[in-house]
């Protein structure tokens, strides 16, 4: 049980004005596993007012060496406490220790470290005809962040923030908040100077619309729903600031008839499954060639017998229950509007039987969706994955860009320069070849509803400075 009742505000733990607290839930045992304080609009206004004053104290001005060495000894502090990272959000998402180890744990300490030289080695001034042009820090950030990759979606966006100079108030998930207490003492443990890093949970209604349209805050750095997204722009615009925003996704893997099926099949699958199905990136369309259907239907079976469904701590374990009930309802929902809707269920699309506690989904495909489907237009977040059949190059490209949403994909082929001719014709953020490998260095964002904005390596830094020219 990790409880905390003080937010982490100024370099010390404060008692919060907020009454009550927040109860996390194991989603494995159903269980409540931790307590973070319920904090409301004066806790965020203080941690507001602590990150002003470090930035307009002295922070806003710290040398590139400087910068680059807080971020040195956070990543330091990261790896320190790597397992204990581990454990905690393995509990609290429910996401398979093993996965949990290597990707919730072992990611934000990728991506911190990659900072450490921006922050040193970013050019932040140059000439331009008779103008010098300076990149400066925006200022205060709120960074509100989502349940299903927590750390490390607090990482890729406080450690980008630190490396431009920018201070932090962060708002972390209530249905998986204990990581970010977690942070808070690792910043703490190394030194962090007071005020760059803010944690104050609660509530969106309350903390997380305070941050949004609070006039100290210079930018706001959401993931989320798309809903809270534009809830957040709405917010934010009554002060005109900054926003950046990775939301939702529904996006298409396109197997060409001649991409090797049986590798792209199981590696679509993974993908689409990975995290239980809640990753806004996953491949949740596989668009395949109408005549190779039934072969795609026999392959995802296979690949989904490989993937053992069990409880967080269990280190055989490839998936795990989804975060909650009401999740777990909202995944069954649209299963059954997948059966109604006349899909081909190829497998899963029931409640396992062999647990007794946990929000647990059979992983589920269905086949021959069109494109009208709701399993086919709309995000899941949830272990379902829909196989569209196509037939031409056109039609899937067609398919593929039918959608709000623009945040990833994937092209098949055995023929790299036709893969990359059609990876350029979707329209969405990034696009994986040929099972290319996830890079931390590589900007990840998306199109239309997806967001906007970039995280990560040189573009993720870019959206936390402000530019000024100077006219000699």
């Amino acid at each position: 049980m990790r409880e905390f009742d003080k937010f982490y505000i100024d370099g010390t733990w404060v008692e919060p004005k907020g009454e009550g607290k927040i109860e996390v839930v194991s989603a494995s045992t159903e269980e409540v596993i931790g307590t973070v304080p319920r904090g409301n609009a004066e806790d965020a206004e203080r941690a507001i007012a602590a990150a002003r004053a470090a930035f307009d104290g002295s922070w806003g001005e710290a040398t590139a060496e400087e910068r680059s060495d807080c971020i040195a000894s956070l990543a330091s502090g990261l790896q320190e406490r790597m397992m204990d990272f581990a454990s905690t959000i393995s509990g609290e998402v429910g996401s398979p220790i093993t996965m949990a180890t290597g990707i919730q744990a072992g990611l934000p300490c990728i991506v911190t470290s990659s900072y450490i030289d921006s922050a040193k080695n970013a050019e932040t001034e140059r000439q331009v005809g008779n103008s010098l042009v300076v990149k400066e820090p925006i200022g205060v950030v709120a960074a509100i962040t989502p349940w299903n990759y927590p750390l490390h979606q607090i990482m890729a966006k406080i450690a980008p923030a630190l490396a431009a100079g920018c201070t932090v108030v962060l708002k972390p998930s209530s249905d998986a908040p204990l990581n970010a207490f977690v942070l808070a003492e690792v910043c703490e443990a190394v030194g962090l100077p007071p005020g760059l890093v803010n944690v104050v949970s609660g509530p969106g209604s309350e903390v997380g619309e305070t941050l949004a349209s609070h006039p100290d805050v210079d930018m706001v750095s959401l993931t989320g729903s798309t809903s809270a997204g534009r809830r957040v722009m709405t917010l934010a615009a009554q002060t005109i600031k900054r926003v950046t925003l990775e939301l939702g996704g529904k996006s298409a893997n396109i197997i060409l008839e001649d991409g090797d099926l049986s590798t792209a099949v199981p590696a679509g699958v993974n993908n689409a499954l990975l995290n239980s199905g809640q990753t806004c990136s996953a491949w949740t369309r596989m668009l395949v060639p109408r005549d190779k259907q039934p072969q795609a239907f026999e392959l995802a079976k296979a690949a989904l017998e490989t993937l053992t469904l069990g409880m967080s701590a269990d280190p055989e374990a490839k998936l795990g229950p989804v975060i909650s009930d009401k999740q777990r309802a909202t995944v069954e929902s649209y299963i059954e509007k997948g059966k109604a809707a006349g899909a081909t269920l190829v497998s899963g699309g029931g409640r396992p039987s062999q647990f007794e506690t946990g929000y647990f989904v059979e992983p589920t495909v269905f086949g021959d969706v069109t494109r009208d489907m709701e399993i086919a237009r709309e995000e899941i977040f949830g272990p379902v994955l829909s196989i569209l059949p196509y037939d031409s190059e056109e039609e899937a490209i067609d398919i593929a860009n039918d959608t709000i949403y623009g945040l990833a994909g994937g092209v098949w082929s055995s023929d790299k320069d036709r893969a990359v001719s059609v990876a350029r014709k979707i329209r969405t953020g990034q696009v994986d070849i040929n099972g290319g490998s996830f890079n931390p260095m590589a900007p990840f964002g998306g199109y239309k509803q997806s967001g906007n904005g970039r995280e990560l390596g040189e573009f993720g830094l870019e959206e936390f400075w402000e530019i000024k020219s100077m006219a000699m």
